[in-house]
């Protein structure tokens, strides 16, 4: 095709306009747990605890010091989680659901170390050190099997194609009663639903964390391991356990005085 016979435009859809405000129908949604005749106890929408849950995992991380270390001083670790999903499959018709689901988690421990650095140019037997601090975050990622009770699971969505039938004319060169019997190319039909989901969400109650701090190059001052000392790298192994609560915002009965 040529370029005479493209015609440019400066918009991607024409729509029509107009100045006339159309009426749009509605009807009521009547459910038990969608909205209450009146006389009944109300429904309000509020998270939904689904289930509450201590999780327990293991890491262990190498430690590097570009300064020397004396002595640790002092260890703070915060449980930080970046990441709680419940994966739920989707389903076409009653969502609720009870029953066993992975949930995957993903975080980090804080950890900010304060140690002592001898100061250039001390004694062996006098050690002049300043304090410093060093903070590092310690990633972990994980999934583990939960029970959960009355989880809404999410509608799959729906999309449906489907045409009529055209009879044409198949022109030249074909005798003229045959014709060509299909469907008519030229239109396009589709039926869609689709349904907006509530996605459950977590929340930290609480964390323990146990920690091992291990140098694996630490070296004396003198002969004697009685001498003072320093290193740089340390082996870190940690347990550590929190309490997470999943929800759910849905709609919920009040039986209120």
């Amino acid at each position: 095709m040529s370029d005479n016979h493209i015609n440019e435009r400066t918009d991607c859809i024409e729509v029509s306009e107009t100045a006339s405000l159309g009426e749009c129908e509605n009807t009521p949604v009547v459910g038990d747990r969608v909205i209450y005749p009146g006389g009944q106890t109300p429904i309000v929408k509020v998270p939904v605890v689904l289930g509450e849950f201590d999780v327990t995992t293991n890491l262990s991380a190498n430690i590097h010091f570009h300064d020397p270390v004396q002595e640790i001083k002092k260890v703070k670790h915060t449980v930080e989680i970046v990441q709680c999903r419940l994966m739920t499959n989707a389903v076409s018709s009653d969502p609720y659901a009870s029953g066993e689901f992975p949930l995957f988690l993903k975080g980090f421990v804080r950890k900010n170390i304060q140690y002592e650095t001898p100061v250039p140019g001390t004694s062996r037997d006098c050690v002049n050190s300043d304090v410093k601090s060093k903070t590092v975050r310690v990633p972990f990622s994980c999934t583990t099997m939960v029970t959960v009770e009355n989880v809404v699971r999410p509608i799959s969505s729906d999309n449906e194609e489907f045409s009529f039938f055209r009879a044409q004319d198949l022109g030249t060169g074909f005798p003229e009663k045959d014709k060509y019997l299909s469907s008519d190319l030229s239109q396009f039909h589709f039926m869609e639903s689709q349904s907006y989901n509530e996605f459950p969400f977590c929340e930290l109650i609480s964390s323990d964390v146990i920690a091992w701090d291990e140098a694996t190059d630490r070296r004396t001052t003198g002969d004697s391991p009685v001498k003072e000392g320093y290193f740089h790298n340390v082996v870190e192994k940690m347990m550590i356990r929190f309490r997470i609560k999943v929800l759910q915002k849905q709609q919920v009965r009040v039986n209120s005085l």
